[in-house]
């Protein structure tokens, strides 16, 4: 059984959804996941930014009000960019709007409409023993096709992320370099590809494993996983307990896995981030929504049409 709780988080208007396993609180400010705490071990898996950000109607810079954790991406992924005419923020839009929460019988319904673009994102959230499920339906509600970027922005953080832990995925996936640096002049993986996952050259000529999260400081890099035949992760520490993620490849055939660990040591993070985002997205790269329709990654939505998702996050003992 579901419980949920209407509250205020630090001035902020937020829903808890609690059960004997979980506690899960979701800012309705931009519908950030701020907590996903086992409550049995009294350990909370989402990552909270170092910069102190919190959503701020109306909201600024992303970065001035993104608190960490976990959000919707929608309709564009990664760097500021406009699109037919729209400008769009840093995984902008649906991350910096109010959220409507309508309390269900066993869980809650959230959803937005997007100011910028014809979008309309409507999501339920339930409890399931040590597991969030989340079903939701993407609409187009203009009489013309529209593109769009789609993910789950899943950023993991101390003290559930440690150095050693590991991250599992399917066979036969492959591994797409970002084209550029992220934090010049360091990355982890050199350029090219695909790879097979998960060990990859470097760029000074050796190989990294990427399913083992690396020590504080090692470089800041972004790589695009696909070849997903069923869509799950697991990321589990060297001792103790771990998260499982599932979710619908078909409709997000990609997941983005970012490493910030201390490099970047100017702006955003001023070298205090330790987190590790295993995104699962609709469209890559990290360059915003031209670049996705680009490369004919982006989703086509038809004309009043909609789409649905299917994922859900569970905690392993």
């Amino acid at each position: 059984m579901t419980r949920a709780t209407e509250v205020i988080v630090r001035d902020v208007p937020a829903v808890r959804l609690e059960n004997d396993v979980l506690r899960v609180t979701v800012l309705l400010h931009g519908g950030h996941v701020v907590e996903f705490r086992h409550k049995p071990l009294d350990l909370d898996l989402t990552w909270r930014s170092p910069r102190r950000g919190w959503p701020e109607p109306p909201s600024a810079d992303f970065f001035d009000t993104y608190p960490g954790g976990w959000q919707e991406v929608l309709p564009n992924g990664g760097a500021p960019a406009t699109y037919r005419g729209a400008v769009l923020d840093q995984h902008g839009e649906v991350a910096a709007l109010p959220w409507e929460c309508v309390p269900l019988d066993d869980g809650v319904r959230l959803s937005v409409a997007a100011k910028r673009t014809p979008f309309r994102v409507s999501k339920v959230l339930r409890l399931d023993g040590a597991r969030l499920v989340v079903s939701e339906t993407l609409e187009n509600e203009a009489p013309v096709e529209v593109h769009a970027m789609w993910g789950q922005h899943l950023a993991f953080g101390e003290p559930f992320l440690v150095p050693g832990a590991r991250l599992t995925l399917p066979d036969g996936v492959r591994v797409i370099p970002h084209e550029s640096t992220i934090n010049p002049p360091r990355r982890a993986v050199a350029p090219g590809g695909p790879y097979p996952w998960p060990v990859v050259p470097t760029p000074g000529g050796g190989t990294v494993d990427l399913s083992v999260i690396p020590e504080p400081g090692a470089p800041s890099d972004v790589v695009y996983l696909t070849g997903f035949d069923d869509g799950w992760f697991s990321l589990r520490r060297p001792s103790g307990p771990g998260v499982r993620v599932e979710w619908d490849a078909t409709v997000l055939p990609y997941l983005w896995l970012w490493h910030e660990l201390g490099d970047t040591t100017d702006y955003p993070w001023w070298g205090q981030a330790y987190v590790v985002g295993v995104e699962p997205f609709s469209s890559y790269p990290t360059d915003g929504l031209p670049t996705a329709v680009a490369n004919g990654s982006a989703l086509t939505l038809a004309p009043l049409s909609s789409l649905s998702l299917d994922w859900s996050v569970e905690v392993l003992p």
